[in-house]
């Protein structure tokens, strides 16, 4: 079986130039509205988990520092200091107590709720220093990301 030596044309250097520029402004950018965080009072680790129990539904441990790409260990004190802060649950499974699932209370809902709040109007306040014409194409860019993560495999 032959395989092919992959041929960097200027197509290839263009596409790898758009995707270091993409790459340092979704950084840039998530660096930037993350800082409306600070008000929550939680730390960007606890913020990220509940993040993903309030968005992506209750799961066990396991499948939390998955998501999180952590180890079990630093999940489990992520969970014990959003339980302490009445942001999140641990709950028994109803089949099997012996399995528990951590869930987001409403409480903790409606922390990452106003955050996503806080940190959608600041990036507004941003984008309306833009000429429509600019607002266009940054629209039309998001609806193509959008498209790219829908087929991300």
């Amino acid at each position: 079986m032959k395989h092919r030596v992959a041929k960097h044309g200027p197509r290839d250097r263009s596409v790898e130039q758009v995707a270091d520029r993409l790459h340092s402004a979704a950084i840039h950018l998530l660096r930037r509205v993350r800082k409306q965080d600070t008000a929550t009072g939680e730390g960007p680790a606890r913020l990220s988990a509940l993040s993903v129990l309030v968005f992506g539904g209750p799961m066990n441990l396991g499948q939390l520092a998955a998501a999180e790409q952590v180890r079990p260990p630093t999940m489990t004190r992520i969970v014990t200091g959003l339980e302490k802060n009445g942001l999140a649950e641990r709950v028994s499974d109803s089949a099997d107590a012996r399995r528990v699932q951590i869930r987001a209370t409403p409480k903790g809902a409606r922390l990452m709720q106003r955050g996503r709040k806080a940190r959608i109007e600041y990036l507004a306040r941003q984008l309306a220093q833009l000429t429509r014409d600019e607002l266009s194409t940054l629209g039309e860019a998001v609806e193509v990301l959008q498209r790219l993560l829908q087929r991300w495999t």
